[in-house]
């Protein structure tokens, strides 16, 4: 099941987004920074067990651009869908908002391409999504694929 996220959901949350981090295919979070970002994060929650298995978060940028950022799927359970799920649930999110359009940088462009992202130049980007990768010990050589979909 896809659902916003709650205050309860924020440790599961830490504990998929730093598993990704240690693997080196997404940015870790500080847990301080996710109980004041909840309200961009929706998760896919286990109906039977109540387990959280995937997160992903849409945070604006600008009035008609957003990000996909913090993706993250248990390795337990990918390639199942949900990083796919969620990934659509968190477009159509952008769409209610009126969002036109929405990026990520990423390491799973495959994953992307089917959701309907191509590649783009990252210099296209604003210069204030950057504010994060000085947090990256890839910093400033990022190889992270930059993608974009128009709603």
């Amino acid at each position: 099941m896809i659902r916003k996220a709650r205050l309860a959901d924020v440790k599961a949350i830490y504990r998929l987004i730093s598993e990704q981090a240690q693997s080196g295919h997404i940015l870790a979070r500080a847990i301080t920074e996710l109980y004041s970002q909840i309200r961009d994060y929706t998760v896919f929650e286990d109906q039977d067990t109540g387990e959280i298995f995937g997160c992903g978060a849409l945070q604006p940028v600008w009035e008609d651009l957003a990000e996909i950022r913090s993706l993250a799927v248990s390795s337990d359970k990918q390639k199942n869908g949900i990083g796919s799920s969620l990934i659509a649930a968190l477009l159509t999110e952008a769409e209610t908002m009126g969002i036109a359009r929405v990026f990520v940088l990423t390491y799973r462009q495959s994953l992307f391409e089917r959701q309907g992202f191509g590649v783009m130049d990252k210099n296209l980007l604003p210069h204030k999504i950057w504010a994060d990768c000085i947090k990256c010990a890839k910093f400033p050589d990022c190889d992270e694929i930059a993608m974009a979909v128009k709603l």
